[in-house]
């Protein structure tokens, strides 16, 4: 069952099915530019990891910092008896391992390019601060950087340094920052209602760009995770809509058959 949504589907935003989302994007969009990069470039996967301070959603893990039951010179003695060296705990960050791709260079294992494709965590409070200070990092080497943000807005990443207005009811974002003119951005900004643009993958200049068919790249998402037995669409999306977005999105479920007019329509 293909996605009923013309573009992205605001079920998989949010909650439990992001992260399978997540990874699937990461795995295709890496398969579907192989063919455009071969023999010069290739797609890899990596990892970065990124730990999550101890705090009000998860439990922080319990490690051993320091054990030993050696006697020290510096123990404390009463009388004969002298106290044992205790186990030093310490409670550790949560570890969280993020998955994006670099473009290399074959011949000289230079990373050209880097894809990133945001997830929540991304876009508020500490994660948002950690992820736009590596952002500056990046921005201060010669690699290009694209952002695939299909996560409502409204807070955009690297674009935020810049006004966006058209169209004025954007949800989504994809942003192409080339290090041969940092002080401008291309941007792809679309509506829940529009499909998926298919954006340019920058590489070394004398190459030109590749084609990222992201709507194609989405729909094998969608196929392959199976979402259309996983998704209930009767109930509202786990977004905030605007008042149009609401009656679009009505009306296109209901023309589906995934939602049922009221009795009284």
């Amino acid at each position: 069952m293909p996605s009923p949504f013309p573009g992205v589907d605001p079920y998989l935003e949010y909650g439990g099915r992001w992260p399978d989302m997540h990874q699937r994007l990461i795995a295709y969009t890496s398969e579907w530019l192989r063919p455009q990069l071969r023999p010069k470039y290739v797609a890899r996967i990596e990892e970065r990891v990124e730990l999550r301070p101890k705090g009000r959603k998860f439990i922080a893990d319990i490690s051993v910092k320091k054990r030993s039951r050696r006697l020290s010179e510096t123990q404390v003695a009463y009388g004969s008896l002298v106290a044992d060296e205790p186990q030093t705990l310490r409670g550790l960050d949560e570890e969280r391992r993020v998955s994006f791709i670099q473009v290399v260079k074959v011949a000289s294992g230079e990373v050209v390019t880097l894809i990133e494709v945001l997830s929540p965590s991304n876009k508020i409070g500490q994660g948002r601060k950690q992820y736009i200070e590596r952002q500056d990092e990046i921005l201060d080497t010669p690699v290009n950087l694209v952002e695939i943000d299909l996560l409502s807005r409204p807070t955009a990443t690297y674009a935020r340094n810049f006004e966006l207005h058209s169209p004025d009811d954007w949800r989504y974002l994809v942003s192409i920052s080339r290090p041969q003119r940092r002080t401008s951005v291309e941007v792809y900004a679309f509506p829940l209602r529009e499909r998926l643009p298919r954006p340019k993958i920058p590489l070394l200049p004398e190459d030109g760009d590749a084609v990222l068919d992201l709507p194609a790249v989405y729909a094998r998402c969608y196929e392959v995770g199976d979402y259309g037995l996983l998704l209930d669409y009767s109930k509202p999306p786990p977004v905030s809509l605007s008042k149009a977005e609401e009656e679009w999105l009505e009306a296109l479920l209901l023309e589906k058959g995934l939602r049922t007019a009221p009795a009284d329509a």
